[in-house]
């Protein structure tokens, strides 16, 4: 049965309310998630030679060979509020999307741990706003990994009110992203990195896990194969 408008209107403000209480979780900065030398390495602050003017709070600088860089200390900021975001819901009604080839395996690790919906393949039209649609779901919130590749999500996401966290690069646009996580989204150690570290902490928040060394999977296990 379609949802009212009232509903409709409910649930973004809802949403708003998250945000604005995820925000303001916000706390002096800890030690980072994983040490610093870790971030470099996986190249997760290594952005594209394209920037938006939606990311550009997000950029520490520009390299002389034109490539925008994130700042890390933002980026382990936000990876940390987007656990506190998304412990908000119950893990079964979160759907992680990875249309792009080298998100595919972080993501259905992040799932498999996580116990939530996946979609790693074409996004079906209809899937969020078709209850006639065979992939039909309802999840709660969505967790993209490129606005630009899983653009189709994030279009039915708004038609249904469903809040969107997104890994965000600089060329990226943050229209209808509910919660921007900036971060390198194309190489796979950046992604496999994001998802690993986005898993331990919801898992952390949910109770799934007691502490951070807890957490068993390695890595390794969340990269995607081939070069």
């Amino acid at each position: 049965m379609p949802e009212t408008k009232k509903k409709k209107v409910m649930k973004k403000k809802i949403t708003k309310k998250i945000v604005k209480k995820t925000e303001g979780e916000e706390k002096p900065q800890e030690e980072y998630l994983v040490p610093i030398d870790e971030y470099l390495k996986a190249g997760i602050h290594i952005g594209s030679q394209y920037k938006t003017g939606d990311m550009r709070p997000y950029i520490y600088k520009t390299r002389q060979d034109g490539l925008h860089v994130l700042d890390i200390k933002t980026i382990d900021k936000r990876i940390r509020l987007a656990a506190n975001f998304l412990a908000n819901y119950e893990p079964s009604k979160i759907l992680v999307v990875a249309g792009r080839v080298y998100a595919r395996t972080p993501a259905r690790r992040f799932a498999e741990n996580v116990g939530c919906l996946l979609s790693t393949k074409r996004f079906v039209p209809g899937t969020l706003t078709n209850p006639n649609n065979p992939n039909f779901v309802e999840p709660d919130v969505v967790l993209v990994s490129d606005p630009g590749v899983d653009r189709q999500v994030i279009r039915e996401a708004k038609k249904v009110r469903i809040p969107v966290v997104a890994f965000c690069d600089t060329n990226n646009l943050l229209k209808n992203i509910d919660f921007c996580v900036p971060l390198n989204n194309k190489g796979k150690k950046a992604l496999a990195l994001a998802y690993w570290l986005l898993a331990r902490e919801l898992m952390l928040k949910k109770g799934i896990i007691s502490n951070r060394t807890d957490f068993r999977e390695t890595l390794e296990s969340f990269e995607a194969s081939g070069k």
